[in-house]
């Protein structure tokens, strides 16, 4: 699903929903889930536990001009089911694009993961002149995915 300022993938990954909840609140695994291939690594951040939690990312990409960071602030956590975050460049506060992942158990060993990225509260105008979103394409979410199931695999 998408429309003009979210994309939304899902698919089964044959795993508990605890082992995917456990990849995703680790920063430290994230450039392993990444499809987009702008994260470089986690700066030592601390296992997701709560929202409220702010974690940094090291990223680099073109539309920042190379190397840049990111506090990433927790907006959504509900252990083995959901785990949320706005992104902002490090030190600002979030411009509004957000990053959902829900969990949804299929059984014991299976779990449906949906991955939405979501700019519908991103309203400066400076922001949306700088920024075309949507920065990450559906081909890139759908890799995510992937890359997660490759991710609990090992």
């Amino acid at each position: 699903m998408s429309d003009d300022t979210s994309i939304t993938v899902s698919r089964t990954i044959d795993a508990s929903t605890q082992d995917v909840f456990d990849v995703l609140t680790r920063p430290d695994r994230h450039v392993e889930l990444d499809g987009s291939g702008f994260v470089q690594g986690d700066e030592k951040s601390d296992r997701i536990t709560a929202t409220g939690q702010t974690f940094t990312m090291n990223m680099s990409g073109p539309h920042m001009g190379g190397d840049y960071q990111t506090d990433n602030h927790v907006t959504g956590f509900d252990p083995n089911h959901l785990v949320a975050w706005q992104t902002a460049p490090a030190g600002q506060e979030p411009p509004g694009w957000e990053w959902v992942w829900r969990l949804q158990a299929e059984g014991s060993d299976a779990t449906e993961v949906t991955l939405t990225y979501d700019w519908s509260k991103v309203t400066d105008p400076e922001v949306l002149k700088q920024v075309s979103f949507p920065l990450v394409e559906r081909a890139q979410l759908e890799d995510s995915l992937d890359k997660l199931a490759a991710a609990v695999s090992s």
